[in-house]
């Protein structure tokens, strides 16, 4: 699998950029390059944000813009005399858009594809989602919901008013301005996100102090505490016998001097 994910990104990386403008748009550039130097992401489609005015088939249904002639596009702010010249050179029914930034990237893991969705999400882009494909591609598409869809003409006739081009001009801008916002705030919070993710040392704590070691120590001493109060017992009792015995040795020298004292007087009292 990571050998597949570094051929995919291979393939990607060097193949040419087949977009309208052939290019990483200026405002996310830094962006791009950022998340193509990892080895965890590479970016298969991107786009800053921008204004389109497209001139499809009147009556067609198909809106995509494969199909449909672009009259004007920038990725910056725009004017009502942009647009206004644009639909001068329309023929068939031509749609004012603003498409915000969209951003398509692949993964290596699953658990990349959910850091990048989270801080999307937190950054305002709250229509990102993520995909993983049968052949075990992962993509994460950032995308926001702020975009803005108006029908201006029909069959080369212009519907509204000038005044109105100058007000859905004012909002177009508006919602680039919020758009930039975003992508600013995506750009810091996936930088931050993506240090902290980084391998750091890690600092094992020193195991805890076991309580068994103290416990037998406490045991040991408990139990020689008795020993030593044994000892002491021990020879308390020994001198208190010895002493006993001397006084009882004493007392039986005393005693036979007494008993014998008797036994003369009758030995005597047979002479007389």
């Amino acid at each position: 699998m990571e050998k597949t994910f570094s051929q995919w990104k291979k393939q990607c990386l060097n193949k040419l950029d087949l977009s309208k403008k052939g290019s990483v748009d200026e405002d996310i550039s830094n962006m791009v390059s950022m998340l193509n130097s990892r080895e965890e992401y590479f970016t298969t489609s991107s786009c800053s944000g921008r204004v389109i005015l497209i001139d499809r088939t009147a009556g067609s249904s198909d809106v995509h813009k494969q199909n449909c002639v672009w009259l004007f596009v920038s990725h910056q702010k725009c004017t009502p005399e942009d647009l206004m010249c644009g639909l001068a050179r329309s023929t068939g029914d031509a749609v004012f858009k603003f498409e915000p930034f969209v951003l398509h990237l692949q993964c290596r893991r699953l658990d990349d594809a959910q850091l990048v969705h989270s801080v999307a999400v937190n950054s305002g882009f709250r229509n990102s989602g993520l995909t993983v494909s049968k052949t075990g591609k992962v993509i994460t598409a950032v995308r926001s919901t702020h975009g803005l869809e108006v029908p201006l003409s029909r069959e080369g006739k212009l519907l509204v008013e000038q005044e109105y081009i100058h007000f859905l001009t004012q909002i177009a801008n508006q919602k680039m301005e919020e758009n930039l916002r975003r992508i600013h705030r995506f750009y810091q919070n996936l930088q931050s996100a993506l240090t902290k993710e980084k391998p750091q040392k890690l600092e094992i704590p020193n195991p805890p102090i076991s309580l068994k070691p103290q416990d037998n120590q406490l045991e040991t001493e408990r139990g020689e505490e008795p020993k030593e109060e044994e000892e002491q017992k021990n020879t308390s009792v020994y001198k208190r016998r010895r002493k006993r015995e001397k006084h009882q040795r004493a007392d039986c020298c005393h005693g036979d001097r007494a008993s014998l004292m008797p036994e003369l007087d009758d030995c005597l009292d047979l002479f007389t």
